[in-house]
């Protein structure tokens, strides 16, 4: 069995040795062969999937990793079937962006020369910029398509390819599996035309940062309150990526003055290889470290921190003489409070407003929304559906706010269709010089919040199961869940069941279902008696089933937060071990 397996990758080895690839690539090939049969392996044993979302891995050489050759394929089927969508075209028009890692602005320069071989005009960023701006410059240059080069939040190791389509989102069905289609057409080198035309490249300067800031700055609700807020010291880091020049500059639009970045994380061009940190994640305490030492060092009253290719945002926020972490629920929360409270307060509010949360994002979004009496849509994980059903609204609805638990916030007017970290460092910032201006920190207001609504609290586990065996694991625990639900969860009765894999949402009172207005996904959701929510999703990306838990409690006065918070931790650990997660 080895043997064959051996063989089989020996034989895709050599194709590249044999093939149009060049000198260099041959000769990493040829070491591998002969030093490193383990690495020879993971280089070879499949091909790189283009999947849903693009291309994501391992740089190196190999049909299994990130190199110019994966990339022109994924490129060249991605010209093919814009070329069959859009025939009627005298030119087709594509944007195309990086992130600071490792070979990205490489890597960018290679889709441009694809691109533009195929006949495509392309616009191509002279420097790094945060993924929003690409699906900004889409709307803005009306292209039919776009991409970024960027792995998001993930290791050093790796970088990735998003693809996007005309409205600025990233593709959703069909073009997705359509685009995968014609990806996976590409089976020889040979199909792919590397040979660029200057002539279609037009280079994008950095002069194009204050169209999208000047964009930016027009979401503004409470310019008067920042001119009397302007000194409110803010803590800010790119974590060595694109946020380093735009947030900052976003951030002194708004009006603030007194806004301080993390030098050791600052970077010009940023830095791919993260030197800081461990993973250049917003969501991990580690990542915000020196960003919270300098805060306390300057007695500052708000952290922020973006990811790689600024589309994600972490937070912390002052609590006495040190700061807590919020996580992508609470950030959401008070942000779409103050959205909706402004819009009200600016009596903006006309009954044909909306918010938009993904199904595994807190359930107080919802209670936030129903108190101003603005609609809400609940959407599958993964951003791109807020885009979609902020494309399908345009001109019926108009979207205020959306944010997903994973970090990921955007704030309307329509300019951008992505998760925007920009976007949000302003719009956060914002909402806590507000709340400094009625006299209460951002964590009070939160309690506030919680005591109004209920005390929501989350919490994220994720089960890893590697292999052919883990995959089949995952799939029983799924069939398992389905076939025997539970009945309890944390004491509470289950009254609602939701499967989206069969579309159907059980009232388990009433035995009766109903449909439920989503595409079909592999998600089972159990809502309790007390309002309390798990949902279940195996990931789309990674060998592992995540947990989503948000529990809600009763908190009936601030000074009980502590004593609440712990009591719903309490809650989730003896859930978790119920499921036999532990």
């Amino acid at each position: 069995m080895s043997t064959q397996i051996e063989k089989t990758i020996l034989d895709k080895a050599n194709i590249w040795l044999n093939g149009n690839y060049d000198e260099e690539t041959k000769n990493a090939v040829r070491d591998l062969i002969e030093n490193k049969p383990d690495e020879l392996t993971e280089s070879f044993y499949r091909d790189l999937e283009f999947g849903t979302g693009g291309l994501r891995g391992i740089m190196g050489v190999g049909s299994n990793r990130m190199n110019k050759y994966t990339v022109g394929s994924a490129t060249q089927g991605f010209c093919n079937y814009l070329k069959i969508n859009f025939p009627e075209l005298e030119q087709i028009k594509v944007a195309i962006g990086f992130d600071s890692r490792n070979n990205s602005k490489y890597f960018a320069h290679i889709a441009a020369d694809v691109f533009s071989a195929n006949g495509i005009k392309v616009f191509l960023f002279e420097n790094l910029k945060p993924t929003p701006e690409l699906s900004f410059a889409i709307r803005e240059f009306k292209c039919q398509g776009g991409i970024v080069l960027t792995a998001s939040h993930n290791p050093k190791e790796y970088n990735g390819y998003k693809a996007y389509w005309d409205d600025g989102g990233q593709i959703i069905n069909p073009h997705d599996k359509n685009v995968i289609n014609e990806v996976n057409k590409i089976q020889n080198i040979d199909d792919v035309n590397f040979k660029g035309n200057k002539d279609l490249i037009e280079i994008v300067s950095d002069d194009f940062d204050n169209v999208y800031i000047g964009r930016i700055k027009s979401l503004s609700l409470s310019p008067k309150i920042i001119k009397e807020q302007h000194d409110f010291k803010i803590v800010y880091t790119p974590i060595h990526g694109t946020g380093v020049k735009i947030v900052p500059q976003a951030l002194r639009e708004f009006g603030f003055t007194n806004v301080h970045i993390v030098k050791e994380q600052a970077e010009e061009f940023g830095n791919g290889d993260f030197p800081t940190v461990k993973s250049p994640n917003p969501e991990e305490n580690a990542a915000l470290a020196l960003a919270i030492k300098q805060a306390k060092d300057i007695d500052a009253e708000l952290v922020m921190a973006t990811d790689p290719d600024a589309d994600r945002v972490g937070i912390a926020v002052r609590d006495g003489d040190d700061f807590v972490l919020l996580n992508g629920n609470q950030a959401a929360t008070l942000l779409i409070n103050y959205l909706l409270s402004k819009w009200q307060e600016n009596g903006k509010l006309t009954g044909k407003e909306f918010i938009v949360k993904t199904i595994v994002t807190s359930e107080l979004l919802v209670d936030i929304a129903a108190k101003f009496s603005v609609k809400h849509y609940d959407v599958l994980t993964g951003f791109k559906y807020i885009a979609d059903i902020v494309k399908r609204l345009e001109g019926k609805e108009t979207f205020i706010g959306g944010g997903e638990e994973s970090y990921g916030y955007l704030v309307g007017d329509y300019f951008v269709r992505d998760k925007d970290a920009v976007i949000s460092c302003a719009m956060i910032a914002e909402a806590a010089a507000w709340a400094k201006h009625k006299g209460i920190e951002m964590l009070d207001l939160l309690k506030e919040i919680y005591a109004e609504h209920g005390f929501y609290k989350e919490k994220l586990v994720s089960v890893v199961r590697k292999g052919k065996s883990g995959a089949e694991e995952i799939q029983k625990i799924m069939s398992d869940f389905r076939s025997n639900p539970p009945r309890l969860m944390g004491g509470s009765r289950i009254v609602c069941i939701k499967d989206y894999q069969t579309g159907e949402s059980l009232d388990t009172i009433t035995n009766i279902s109903t449909p439920i207005d989503l595409p079909k996904s592999n998600v089972l959701q159990f809502f309790t008696e007390d309002g309390s929510k798990v949902s279940v999703r195996p990931s789309g990306t990674e060998p592992k089933i995540k947990f989503y838990f948000g529990l809600k409690g009763k908190l009936d006065d601030i000074s009980d937060y502590a004593k609440v918070n712990d009591e719903l931790q309490e809650k989730i650990d003896a859930i978790v071990g119920e499921l036999g997660l532990l």
